[in-house]
């Protein structure tokens, strides 16, 4: 199968000609392109997303999960991890049983659980219900982790117990995110010593950064080994503070949508976990004005990173090549000849034409009035 561009990025680098597709791999590129357009990515994958498309992640039923891989695929989305926002334990557990509806499922595919708590602290709670956040507990986390697919937890090592904790998890193969934490810059270098490797959705629910207390924000900035999450929505960081969290980190930059379920809808009233949101179409809050993730799309941050002055094959590998490598995935994030078919095609505004995952077309946007056929 010919994809039908003009280019490609390959490992970085734009090659021009057509892709071809063979059982799934990537088997050519650079050939003789057929007139048509768009350039083909790797396919982005979203590490942190509560919910899309009227269907919230901790509270949706089989069927809701599935149809939801299937719309993150429009945002040329290949894999992600569904997220979940601090609840009951007895929530958390039988929302971990229901994900693996998203096995072998159509759609993007599903990188296991992300659990945005509730290990996390109560001055830095943002969206999530105060009564839901626990203390760190080594038994309830390895109950939670042996009763389904989690594959990252995001917690506050400055809890008492958190620094044990990050061990006890990075032990088992799961990746520590550090978020919605008041930790100082030591505790988070210790944090990070012993295991943790990300921050999440960096300058927003953290101590804030001040010149003679650089607390989380600062320790991940200058670590090469940990990888720094971004929101670009516009509303989550000024442009000139997301622009500038990008050149200190460049290939550690992660975007993340934290999308919740009205992400590709208008505005409105919608829930994340339970608790009542308004969208107005720019942002999502509580209804006393807090921030409750976002609507953001992952193509649309890519756009946003790229209009501030990153180049494109930068802005691709911060939501493909980045979390990729953060969750220790070598089949996706990247583009060339033997590997795994997972691949976004974008038009000339870089939004998405098509999008593959192992070869299999789970997207094709319908083609506008006046230009030539995308496939």
């Amino acid at each position: 199968m010919r994809l039908g561009v003009q280019a490609a990025l390959v490992e970085g680098r734009r090659v021009d000609g057509d892709v071809s597709v063979a059982d799934g791999v990537i088997a050519a590129v650079g050939l003789r392109p057929t007139g048509r357009r768009g350039i083909a990515v790797p396919g982005f994958v979203d590490v942190h997303v509560n919910g899309f498309g009227g269907v919230d992640f901790l509270t949706a039923g089989p069927d809701e999960l599935r149809r939801a891989a299937v719309a993150l695929a429009a945002t040329g989305v290949v894999a992600f991890q569904p997220t979940f926002v601090s609840a009951p334990p007895p929530d958390l557990r039988a929302a971990l049983d229901t994900i693996r509806a998203l096995e072998g499922a159509p759609g993007a595919q599903s990188l296991g659980v992300h659990l945005e708590g509730p290990f996390i602290s109560p001055r830095w709670a943002g969206a999530h219900d105060p009564s839901s956040l626990l203390a760190p507990d080594p038994r309830l986390a390895r109950e939670l982790c042996d009763a389904g697919p989690v594959a990252t937890v995001t917690l506050a090592p400055e809890l008492p117990g958190g620094l044990e904790l990050v061990e006890l998890l990075a032990g088992r193969g799961v990746t520590v995110s550090l978020g919605h934490s008041d930790a100082d810059a030591a505790t988070a270098h210790a944090a990070f010593d012993r295991g943790a490797r990300a921050i999440t959705h960096i300058h927003n629910a953290h101590r804030r950064w001040a010149p003679r207390d650089p607390g989380l924000a600062g320790a991940a900035l200058v670590r090469s080994d940990v990888t720094v999450q971004a929101i670009l929505d516009g509303v989550h960081l000024a442009p000139e503070t997301a622009f500038a969290t990008y050149l200190a980190a460049r290939e550690r930059f992660c975007l993340v949508t934290d999308a919740i379920e009205a992400a590709g809808l208008g505005p409105g009233e919608y829930r994340l976990g339970g608790r009542r949101l308004l969208v107005d179409g720019t942002s999502a809050r509580l209804a006393d004005g807090t921030l409750a993730g976002s609507i953001l799309t992952i193509d649309a941050a890519v756009r946003r990173l790229v209009d501030a002055g990153a180049p494109l094959a930068e802005a691709v590998r911060a939501a493909s090549g980045t979390p990729a490598r953060l969750l220790r995935r070598a089949d996706l994030g990247v583009l060339r000849p033997g590997m795994p078919a997972n691949v976004a095609v974008l038009d000339e505004d870089l939004r998405v034409l098509r999008t593959l995952v192992r070869g299999v077309e789970v997207h094709a946007a319908a083609d506008p009035p006046g230009r030539p056929p995308a496939r």
